[in-house]
């Protein structure tokens, strides 16, 4: 699934990347707790999250994923912002839920994986 579907998909707003939604991405998780991201997380190119704080964005650089989407309408500030920026990684914010999120894109053949 392109990045571009999965913003349709979540009704969600690109806040920077604009240029990467072309990107093929094959898996997601959804979490709130970037601890459990890094110990658990493998292969996903999206995380899904509610944690609106710069910590957030340098778990997805070092997971080298591809896509940040913040859910419940959180909204970046611009130091967030700047930091995907510098580093290619697609920021978007929806109004969804994160199990609703995570459950549409699941639903839409974007899988989990991991442990």
């Amino acid at each position: 699934m392109k990045l571009r579907e999965v913003s349709k998909i979540l009704n969600a707003k690109v806040l920077c990347g604009e240029e990467y939604l072309d990107t093929e991405v094959l898996a997601a998780c959804g979490s709130d707790m970037m601890s459990d991201v890094l110990a658990y997380v493998r292969d996903q190119s999206i995380l899904l999250t509610g944690l609106v704080n710069p910590q957030a964005v340098r778990t997805v650089i070092m997971m080298d994923m591809k896509c940040i989407c913040f859910v419940r309408g959180k909204m970046p500030d611009n130091k967030i912002l700047d930091i995907a920026r510098d580093n290619n990684i697609v920021v978007m914010s929806t109004n969804e839920r994160l199990y609703t999120a995570c459950g549409k894109l699941y639903q839409n053949g974007l899988v989990g994986g991991g442990n």
